[in-house]
């Protein structure tokens, strides 16, 4: 099987790393061709067009950084479209909109191909090493078929249903990562205000019922000052803007979401539209005079996990 991949930054470089290092026969592209280079050294070649790629990949890959991004490359010229072939598989591995993921499917299955929204989480850190979950959103055949890939792609695996609905999961789940986020720089700055060692506060918060995944990775890069786990303040507004869209659409009148929404506003206003997502604790910091800083913690978040064959989770465990 020969799989194409399209975006080559933090997420889909990480995870066609994760394909390359499997011995899959790979096709890359970027717009930025040096991002490509360390693929082609692999082994890996450089598709010359989403429609070449699509012409010559069973599966092609897309993991950008808007549904914009991915429409261009579907809908463009020479996009997708213009080469897809009966059986050719789609799988958007951005996080996007579920109606726009929707609206693109019925355009590959005029043609006879299928699209899945298969986003990922659980950060880059675990992209890279294989071991990160993976959502898929499609038929139960089409999920069969492509689980394969997916085992060597994530380790936990989730078929969520229809497209859209792994699109939709995927936006709850970055708007509950970033509360806890907000939640633990509300924290982390109240405790230093308090007189607590933060490490002893990490360490408090670890081992307690106020632990997280978010806790767990984001607060060391935090504490450490980097405060950088190759994600920025536009995808967070991005992705949770996605999960108020999906409430709007509903009808649910939700009241954190607004407030996240604009504290991420004014981050973006202070510290630049792309700024590192956890620097939106330096408001805190800069609203009390506090430095939210401690010794001991890395720079970057790294998964400890040995890389693990993947597979599928179903109600209450694997299967």
């Amino acid at each position: 099987m020969k799989i194409g991949f399209i975006g080559l930054g933090h997420a889909g470089g990480a995870l066609a790393s994760t394909l390359l290092r499997n011995r899959v026969d790979l096709v890359v592209r970027d717009l930025d061709r040096t991002a490509a280079e360390p693929f082609i050294a692999g082994g890996a070649a450089f598709g010359e067009s989403p429609r070449a790629m699509a012409q010559s990949c069973d599966i092609v890959i897309t993991c950008l950084p808007s549904p914009a991004a991915s429409a261009a490359v579907v809908e463009g010229p020479d996009g997708l479209l213009d080469g897809v072939r009966t059986g050719l598989v789609w799988l958007e591995m951005s996080t996007t909109d579920p109606d726009e993921i929707r609206r693109l499917a019925r355009r590959f299955e005029e043609k006879g191909a299928t699209a899945v929204d298969c986003p990922v989480s659980g950060g880059v850190h675990r992209a890279a090493t294989g071991n990160i979950s993976i959502f898929a959103g499609c038929e139960r055949d089409v999920f069969e078929r492509i689980l394969p890939v997916l085992e060597i792609l994530g380790r936990r695996i989730l078929h969520t249903g229809p497209v859209g609905s792994a699109a939709t999961l995927k936006a709850m789940t970055n708007y509950l990562a970033t509360a806890n986020l907000l939640t633990l720089c509300e924290a982390l700055v109240t405790m230093k205000a308090a007189g607590l060692d933060l490490a002893t506060t990490y360490e408090a918060i670890r081992i307690s019922s106020g632990t997280s995944f978010v806790h767990e990775t984001e607060s060391q890069v935090i504490l450490n000052g980097s405060r950088d786990i190759s994600f920025s303040m536009d995808l967070v507004q991005k992705d949770i803007g996605l999960f108020q869209n999906t409430a709007d659409t509903h009808g649910v009148p939700l009241e954190i979401s607004p407030l996240m929404i604009g504290i991420f506003k004014d981050g973006q206003r202070r510290y630049g539209e792309r700024a590192n997502s956890d620097d939106i604790i330096r408001r805190l910091e800069e609203a009390t005079g506090l430095s939210i800083l401690a010794p001991g913690f890395p720079a970057e978040m790294v998964d400890t996990e040995p890389e693990e064959e993947g597979y599928e989770i179903v109600r209450g465990g694997r299967l």
